[in-house]
């Protein structure tokens, strides 16, 4: 098992430094400090999928399966270096930023192709943030990112290899966002506005379904299995100058049940899988009685802690009234037995989280354990008291106006395997003090189309940390696209003003905050005021944090250069250095 220190996370004074590359191919970092070798080329590697992919169409769908696929299919003008976690050129062989920091010039690097032999140029790039990632009609575009202070980005083209953004003041994150894939305008051009939500769909003849990574797709069969092939023309080699990705073929089999994919990990089906501490023992167990695979632990910085959200906007207005009611989230945290589901389902294997930053990134995390409060039933039923939720009947359940029984639906994932044993734990601990509970199972790949609708009353639902708070903003800033748990203050087209009428006192301060720190390019000013986010977040509950999972992996020993210290990186799985022995 592999230990390191925590690397060092991106400062604001490494984005302002003109990031430079060779032209292209561009080889990757020797990353000797992680274990990575020369491999040798050939051989096949098998992955697991949840589900099958809802399209190919990365900015179609909000669709993690499809994201595990797109991240092998297509790359993006900047990548992170996987040891230190810096930003490093991608497609984009180098960039300029201008004294103020409105201006981003990015050359392209020369000579990289798509996956059908036409080249990549700055028309590609210029259609993908302006049809596609700037698109507010995409499911899956992130448009709000491209409007500053009411004012849009604008993208033009300098030349054929050249591209320009000019922002209409400072955005210091803007670089660590630059991860959107590229996509071809040659293959997708024909498609604007919300049509693009119906481009490739997953009938579509593989060949025409173009990138720039490290792999092509080749067959689809659904339900069953994502077969994807080495990309020729991928712009890549390792640092002894071999082509990458070493392997031929990796394929995605369509397994939906956690246990079912470790049981076809074990029979050599599966050559790889992400798990959770309630799997880890036993895989462990194997590992030291002669297995053939070992088992990775890391501290994480990215992944997803889980957390509870009620909705303030629920269709039956009493319960949206208690729960958009800070102190009525601040009793029930009172009854989430973090130690007992930190033990039993993550079998130890997680820690306190933090609130919207994982206790592992020292750049921006304070310390807010005091703020999560102790597992104290008796204070639950005091607190809920207080607020005049009482049982009034004598029937054990408590009442809220009108007599009506404290019932909530608490919507899970059923196919994980941690949400169905956690979700029973909050149900038994809930109703200890009066709140029944209703477990309500869908499909994990559904929890968050079904945020976004609004139809649910209670959620448990979990979102990846980043290195900067300014990532994440469309999920923690009040009237972000997926502040799901407020949906009335999101604006009627992504990009506008929010609802800011509707927003509660400490929301308008998160908002503003994130709003302030969107600008300054004061590093120690965006620390403070992300403290105080924190601290925020924390003493309101927007959603209620539950624990913060170490990152887990099993890999075949027949595979070399698997890279997990911090997790994999949303948007960045290292397959093209794995190599089969």
């Amino acid at each position: 098992m592999m230990h390191r220190s925590t690397p060092t996370l991106l400062l604001l004074s490494a984005l302002l430094i003109p990031g430079f590359a060779a032209a292209a191919p561009k080889k990757s970092p020797a990353y000797t400090s992680l274990g990575v070798t020369t491999g040798k080329v050939g051989g096949d590697y098998t992955l697991a999928l949840g589900d099958s992919p809802q399209s190919f169409m990365y900015y179609g769908v909000i669709d993690n399966n499809l994201g595990l696929i797109a991240q092998q299919l297509f790359d993006g003008l900047v990548e992170f270096n996987l040891d230190t976690y810096k930003i490093e050129p991608a497609l984009a062989e180098s960039w300029t930023i201008s004294p103020d920091g409105k201006v981003y010039t990015f050359k392209l690097r020369q000579g990289v192709k798509w996956s059908d032999g036409e080249p990549l140029t700055a028309d590609d790039v210029i259609f993908t943030y302006q049809q596609l990632v700037a698109n507010p009609e995409a499911r899956a575009g992130d448009a709000g990112n491209f409007v500053i202070d009411g004012k849009k980005v604008e993208i033009t083209k300098v030349d054929a290899s050249t591209v320009r953004f000019t922002l209409p003041r400072p955005s210091p994150a803007f670089l660590l966002q630059q991860r959107y894939f590229i996509m071809p305008q040659h293959k997708l051009g024909k498609y604007k506005g919300a049509d693009v939500n119906n481009a490739w769909p997953t009938n579509t003849a593989p060949a025409d379904i173009v990138g720039t990574g490290p792999f092509k797709l080749q067959s689809y069969t659904p339900g069953q299995k994502v077969g994807l092939v080495k990309n020729p023309n991928y712009w890549k080699t390792d640092s002894a100058g071999t082509k990458l990705p070493y392997l031929n073929a990796l394929d995605f089999l369509i397994v939906r049940d956690p246990q079912a994919q470790v049981s076809s990990f074990l029979a050599g089906n599966i050559d790889q899988i992400n798990i959770t501490g309630a799997q880890f023992p036993d895989l462990k167990q194997k590992e030291v009685a002669g297995a053939p695979f070992k088992v990775i632990r890391s501290t994480a910085l990215f992944g997803s802690p889980p957390f509870v959200a009620y909705n303030f906007d629920a269709k039956d207005p009493a319960l949206a009234k208690i729960f958009s009611d800070t102190r009525f989230r601040k009793a029930m945290q009172m009854a989430i037995n973090r130690p007992r589901i930190i033990d039993t389902v993550y079998n130890g294997l997680a820690s306190l989280p933090g609130h919207g930053v994982a206790p592992a990134n020292k750049a921006f995390y304070v310390n807010t354990t005091a703020q999560l409060g102790k597992f104290d039933l008796a204070a639950a039923g005091k607190a809920l008291d207080a607020l005049g939720i009482k049982d009034t009947d004598g029937d054990g359940i408590r009442n809220i106006p009108k007599g009506k029984n404290l019932e909530i639906d608490l919507t899970y994932g059923t196919d994980s395997s941690v949400y169905p044993p956690m979700a029973t734990i909050l149900q038994n601990d809930f109703g200890k003090i009066g709140v029944k509970v209703n477990l309500k199972g869908i499909l994990s790949s559904k929890l968050l189309s079904t945020g976004l609708s609004g139809d649910y009353e209670m959620i448990l639902h979990a979102f990846g940390d980043q290195p900067d708070p300014e990532l994440r903003k469309p999920i923690w800033q009040p009237g972000g696209s997926l502040y799901y748990w407020h949906r009335s203050l999101q604006p009627a087209k992504d990009g506008e003003t929010p609802n800011i009428a509707k927003m509660q006192p400490w929301e308008k301060q998160i908002y503003d905050i994130f709003n302030e720190a969107g600008t300054t390019t004061d590093v120690a000013q965006r620390k403070a005021l992300y403290a105080r986010w924190q601290l925020l977040f924390a003493q309101d509950l927007p959603v209620t944090p539950i624990a913060k999972p170490e990152n887990i992996a099993a890999i075949s020993n027949k595979y070399g250069n698997y890279i997990y210290n911090l997790g994999v990186i949303p948007g960045y799985n290292p397959v093209p250095l794995v190599y089969q022995k």
